[in-house]
């Protein structure tokens, strides 16, 4: 018998060198040619201050290519179901392997879309039910909220051989779960006709008490008024049964007008798709407001607001229904499957065990299967789309990160680190984009990126390790070491905000009186019922303005100078100084290149393959007229002012010829709220969460309040690189010291130690939260460590 020798080579094997990601010559956005070696089976993190390039380089640039490549390899016919992506700007990209990318995008805002149907939970509970559900109702689709009910039957025609042809009696019938009344929603809509119009005048007379319904309006009040369906003249509160019925809900009909042929409908509908349809945010201020008083939103009487037919919440698994089982606490219902012991379906039941419990462990066990995909925080939906992932065999992948840590209590991010760590340790490549030190520390491999933002930014300023990251002088080294001192002495309230009987979501009956004329920060774990005191809570006649970081609606044409308002004194200017009209100096109006229509690039759809987006050739990408270009204000023209970064312009608008104070104020507001570095022209769609919080708050900061004015933020230091915090806390102390109330929901402790007062929720998450733990001041809670958020900041002030 041969004796077999196992000697290992001493030279490496040559698929053993492909041990880096290469980079070369990124340009994507704002990066300056970057060339960079990441090492694969490691973390690493990105650094840098807010919009110093780390997006691009990690999104924009390696996770763009990964997900070009991988559809690539699909047929063409199925690439033309799946979206079209362009090749990054960069000359080299080597050592690619299939990335994951788990982003901080909220989910979808449908009523449908909940947790449950987000993940694999409702689906494996739904076969689940329809395996061991008493009494047996039909298949999966009997307990979806999704599916309705349908029946249909008569003749099909069948084609048989020889082009005969047979005409077939059949009968189809599908078993649905959704409730009938509010078609699966939970909820149902309610319009206030008192709003809508005055019964006691005629439509003559003015009866339309809607916003912009004028009466000499053809496409509105001229419309009921000839339509012919109704008398103009009667008051409508003497209309007849069927009048009433085509004035209010009348399907869509042609008819002429003054000889034009226009669409009348009812009412009802037309409000609908006139308003609702439409986002509050982008509304007028008069116009949000009487949606407000007009619509209201109450739960569906029939379902209950489970979304589920009456059949579905029949059927029950030892004396639990589909619907009571997604109502349950996501650990609570754990602990319910797990005494579930059907053979038949065991394997089955080892897969929902496998999903709740990585909720659990991701420390989303507060949550419910049936909360609704759209109210959960950016941090919360990153979580939730990594419960697929904790439980992957796949190794030797790349997983991409955006601040993970967002949302999360400093209690919590160990958790969130030793989760990266476990990914890390099966082989895969994990890159991280964060700010917070105690994720940096973990790092194997550090990039810092900058060394400021927007132009100023782009570049590799440090590699390495954290140690060294320490050590050097970039913006990042200097200010990891950053705590913040707990305040000697704090603001005298000017009053308070009575909060009584708060029972939202998982609060418990609490009373609670909110100092004003101070910082307040709301504190307290995930889940432990600090957005609902705040949001769902303060009394409705109290001065808030709420901002959040949801996004801003808005085409690719939309951008910091059009949502701010900066654009029309702007236009003005301009308009002024050269005599002419201020529309000729909008993109979207009179101004616009006729061949790119202001977009200032022309798109060709490719079918199958990325569509190729080519700047104009008739305006370069400038979306003006040239015309147009030929009219300047302090020796610039329109498109060259969009160009500008947010500091670039405030200096131009605020001397010389080109002075406007309307301007220089509203970007002073931007550079207050660490936005310098954003340029005016750049699409809102490119902003990331916590850049839309801030652009949000600087358009609120120029609205008139007394004393009474209560600015609610949530998490403003989300996306904040250390050396903005101290900042941030500069802006809200301005705030405060003009006379606002300030309240911020935040987990960073800078901000909590910079507080006036403190209100601390728990002492848990979910049924074992929702209750006030602490009030008082940061000192105090110090003092206490009664708490988890005291025993954290107590640690953090090194006290």
């Amino acid at each position: 018998m041969a004796t077999r020798t196992n000697r290992r080579s001493s030279a490496p094997h040559e698929a053993d060198s492909h041990d880096m990601i290469r980079v070369h010559g990124a340009r994507v956005n704002n990066l300056k040619d970057v060339t960079i070696e990441i090492p694969k089976r490691r973390l690493t993190v990105f650094t840098g201050v807010s919009g110093s390039g780390k997006s691009s380089l990690v999104f924009g640039t390696i996770a763009a290519e990964s997900q070009r490549l991988i559809n690539e390899t699909y047929s063409a016919f199925v690439q033309g179901f799946m979206p079209t992506l362009a090749r990054p700007e960069v000359d080299v990209l080597d050592g690619l392997t299939t990335v994951i990318t788990v982003d901080q995008q909220r989910m979808g805002s449908d009523p449908r879309s909940t947790v449950g149907t987000a993940t694999d939970a409702n689906a494996m509970l739904r076969i689940l039910f329809s395996r061991l559900g008493k009494p047996h109702i039909g298949p999966p689709s009997a307990y979806s909220f999704n599916t309705a009910s349908v029946r249909a039957s008569g003749g099909i025609t069948v084609d048989r051989g020889a082009a005969k042809t047979k005409t077939v009696k059949a009968t189809f019938n599908r078993v649905g779960g959704m409730c009938t009344r509010c078609e699966g929603r939970g909820a149902v809509s309610d319009i206030d006709l008192t709003q809508l119009y005055d019964d006691s005048k005629s439509i003559a007379e003015g009866a339309f008490t809607i916003p912009g319904w004028k009466s000499d309006n053809v496409w509105t009040v001229g419309l009921y008024a000839q339509s012919g369906f109704l008398d103009p003249n009667k008051p409508i509160r003497r209309f007849t049964k069927k009048e009433m019925q085509d004035f209010l809900y009348r399907e869509p009909v042609k008819v002429k007008v003054n000889g034009v042929n226009l669409t009348y409908e009812g009412l009802i509908p037309k409000i609908q798709k006139s308003f609702l349809s439409k986002d509050k945010e982008a509304m007028q201020p008069h116009i949000r407001a009487f949606v407000e008083r007009a619509v209201t939103f109450t739960t569906c009487p029939e379902c209950d607001g489970t979304r589920l037919s009456e059949g579905a919440r029949s059927s029950k698994i030892k004396r639990v229904s589909i619907a009571d089982a997604c109502k349950m606490e996501i650990r609570d219902l754990a602990t319910w499957v797990r005494g579930l012991t059907e053979p038949s379906v065991a394997p089955l039941l080892t897969a929902l065990q496998q999903t709740l419990d990585s909720f659990v462990e991701l420390g989303l066990g507060y949550l419910s299967l049936d909360r609704a995909a759209g109210t959960l925080s950016g941090g919360e939906a990153q979580r939730v789309k990594m419960i697929r992932h904790l439980g992957s065999s796949l190794t030797d992948v790349t997983y991409v990160f955006d601040e993970p840590t967002i949302g999360l209590h400093p209690h919590d991010i160990q958790r969130m680190n030793d989760l990266l760590l476990r990914l890390r340790n099966k082989g895969n490549t994990v890159l991280v984009v964060e700010h917070k030190p105690e994720v940096i520390a973990i790092a194997d491999h550090v990039v810092d990126l900058g060394p400021g933002a927007g132009t100023g930014g782009g570049a590799v300023c440090f590699e390495g390790t954290v140690k060294g990251l320490r050590a050097s002088d970039t913006v990042t080294g200097r200010h990891f070491d950053d705590r913040a001192a707990v305040k000697d002495s704090v603001r005298e309230p000017t009053g308070t905000l009575e909060i009584r009987g708060a029972s939202a979501h998982n609060l418990r009956d609490v009373d609670v009186d909110v100092p004003l004329g101070v910082l307040v920060a709301v504190t307290g774990v995930a889940g432990s019922g600090k957005s609902s005191l705040v949001h769902g809570s303060i009394p409705a006649d109290a001065d808030v303005v709420s901002i959040d970081q949801t996004p801003i609606r808005g085409s690719r044409r939309s951008n910091p100078a059009t949502y701010t308002g900066l654009l029309d004194p702007i236009r003005k200017a301009y308009a002024k100084a050269n005599g002419v009209k201020p529309a000729l100096f909008s993109a979207n109006s009179e101004g616009a290149c006729p061949t790119c229509n202001g977009a200032g690039v022309v798109y060709t759809d490719l079918g199958m393959m990325a569509g190729v987006a080519t700047p104009c050739e008739e305006c370069e990408g400038k979306r003006y007229q040239a015309a147009v270009l030929d009219y300047h204000l302090g020796g610039r023209d329109i498109s060259e002012v969009l160009a500008m970064s947010v500091t670039e312009a405030e200096e131009f608008f605020g001397s010389g010829d080109a002075h406007t104070p309307a301007a220089h104020r509203i970007l002073g507001r931007l550079a207050d709220v660490g936005l310098g570095y954003l340029t005016l022209g750049q699409p809102l769609t490119t902003l990331s969460g916590g850049e839309r919080q801030r652009l949000k708050l600087a358009a609120h900061m120029a609205e008139k309040g007394g004393d009474r004015l209560v600015y609610v933020l949530d998490e403003p230091t989300a996306g904040l690189h250390l050396a903005d915090v101290e900042q941030l806390l500069g802006l809200l102390d301005r705030l405060v010291d003009s006379g606002k109330s300030v309240i911020v929901v935040e987990h960073h402790q800078a901000v909590m130690a910079h507080a006036d007062w403190i209100i601390d929720l728990g002492p848990g998450a979910g049924h074992d939260g929702g209750e006030i733990v602490f009030e008082g001041t940061p000192a105090d809670l110090v003092a206490a460590r009664t708490t988890l958020t005291g025993e954290h900041l107590a640690a953090y002030v090194g006290a």
